[in-house]
C-alpha cells in the first residue's frame, strides 16, 4: 500500500480525504489517503518524509503553502509565479511543488460562477497563499482593477508589490470604512479562513452585507461549512454567490492526476465530498 495525505494545522474541516479516498477506490489503487495535521515546527519532518518510496505526495493547505518551498526541490512554473504550493509530488524521493490552485479556481469561477473576469472590478480578501494564487489569476485574465483587503494591510501592500510593477493592484484594510460599496465591485473572494467550520472565526464574515454590491459575485473558498457567513452576508446584499467546495474539487482532481498518472473522476469526487459535507448531490457531472 502507498500512502498520500494532506498537510496543514488545523484539519478538523477538510473533507480532502473522503473524496480523494473514493478516486484512488474507483480506479483500484491500493492508496490510503491520510490526515497529517502538522503545526508550524513540525513541517520540516513531515515533508521529509515524503521521499519514502510509499509515498505518493501531499495536498498542502494553510498555513504552509509559502513555507513549505523552501524544503522542495523543484517548483512547477505555476508554484513558481505564484510564490505558493498546494501540492507535492514524491519523484523518486525528489519533492516536485506545483500550484493547482489556479486552475482549479479559474474552472469554478468559469464553469460553476458562470463569470468572466476580463475588465471585470475585483476585491480579494486575504494576502495568503491562496490569495496569491487567486489574485494572478485574476490579473491574468485581465481584470480592471484588483483591490487587496487584509487585517493586516502591511501584508496587503507587499502582496500588491510582488505582482508587480504596473498591474492594476491595490491594497487596503478590512475596515468597512476602506470597503464601501463605491468599489463598485464585480466579484469578491473571500481567501481568509473567517467563516471555516472549527476555526476560532467561524461565526465571522470578513465583510458585512453593507459592503457588497447587489448584483456582485461572491466566492468564497471557504467551503465547510457549505454556506459561510459571508455567503449569508452576500445573500443579505442581493449578490450572486459561489461556494468553496467546486474550487476544491477541481483543484484536488489534477492533484489526483498528478499523483497517479489516472483521469479523476469528478463525479465520484463531487458525491463523496457532497456527503461528507451532508449536502445533497444535486450535480451530475
Amino acid at each position: 500500500m502507498r500512502r498520500v495525505g494532506i498537510i496543514g494545522y488545523p484539519l478538523g474541516h477538510s473533507v480532502s480525504p473522503a473524496f480523494q479516498q473514493a478516486a484512488f477506490d474507483h480506479h483500484g489503487l491500493d492508496v490510503r489517503f491520510e490526515v497529517w495535521e502538522t503545526p508550524p515546527d513540525a513541517l520540516g519532518g513531515v515533508v521529509t518524509g515524503l521521499r519514502s518510496p510509499d509515498a505518493l505526495g501531499a495536498s498542502v493547505t494553510v498555513p504552509h503553502k509559502a513555507a513549505v518551498i523552501p524544503l522542495l526541490d523543484r517548483l512547477s512554473e505555476p508554484a513558481q509565479r505564484v510564490g505558493a504550493v498546494n501540492l507535492i509530488v514524491n519523484r523518486d524521493g525528489l519533492l516536485e511543488g506545483h500550484n493547482t490552485d489556479t486552475a482549479g479556481f479559474l474552472r469554478a469561477l468559469r464553469e460553476d460562477g458562470e463569470f468572466d473576469p476580463t475588465g471585470k472590478r475585483a476585491l480579494l480578501l486575504g494576502a495568503g497563499g491562496a490569495a496569491r494564487a487567486v489574485a494572478h489569476v485574476l490579473l491574468e485574465q485581465g481584470v480592471a482593477a484588483l483591490t487587496i483587503a487584509n487585517r493586516t494591510p502591511e501584508r496587503a501592500r507587499q502582496l500588491a508589490a510582488d505582482l508587480g510593477d504596473g498591474a492594476p493592484v491595490s491594497a487596503v484594510s478590512l475596515e468597512p470604512s476602506d470597503l464601501a460599496v463605491g468599489g463598485g465591485w464585480h466579484l469578491i473572494v473571500n481567501c481568509t479562513t473567517l467563516g471555516l467550520r472549527h476555526s476560532v472565526g467561524e461565526k465571522q464574515s470578513p465583510i458585512p452585507s453593507a459592503s457588497i454590491p447587489p448584483g456582485a459575485l461572491v466566492c468564497d473558498l471557504v467551503y465547510n461549512p457549505p454556506e459561510t457567513p459571508l455567503l449569508r452576508e452576500a445573500k443579505r446584499a442581493g449578490a450572486r454567490t459561489l461556494g468553496g467546495l467546486p474550487m476544491l474539487i477541481y483543484q484536488g482532481a489534477e492533484a489526483f492526476q498528478l499523483w497517479t498518472g489516472k483521469e479523476a473522476p469528478l463525479t465520484v469526487m463531487f458525491q463523496a465530498a457532497r456527503r461528507a459535507l451532508h449536502i445533497a448531490d444535486d450535480r451530475s457531472s
